[in-house]
């Protein structure tokens, strides 16, 4: 199982969600500690993961070698790109 950690801007873009959002990606992000590349996709050009929660994005950093998720940002999807 793959270890979750939250960067400081993912936490502080985190508090700007609403409730029933927040509880989305709580529930999305458990459910890929698992198994992250099942429900993850990779960013074109990037080394970094997005994972999909509605109309949010969740940008990710996985590391294999070290069973290490690092959730980067989060933001709805009009603004989480630029």
């Amino acid at each position: 199982m793959y270890e979750l950690i939250i960067t400081n801007t993912a936490k502080e873009q985190l508090k700007n969600v609403p409730n029933n959002i927040k509880e989305n990606i709580g529930r999305a992000l458990e459910r890929i500690k698992i198994r992250p590349f099942k429900f993850v996709k990779r960013l074109t050009n990037s080394k970094y993961y997005r994972l999909r929660v509605g109309f949010y994005r969740v940008i990710l950093d996985i590391h294999t070698s070290a069973l290490i998720i690092y959730v980067i940002e989060l933001g709805h999807r009009s603004d989480i790109y630029k």
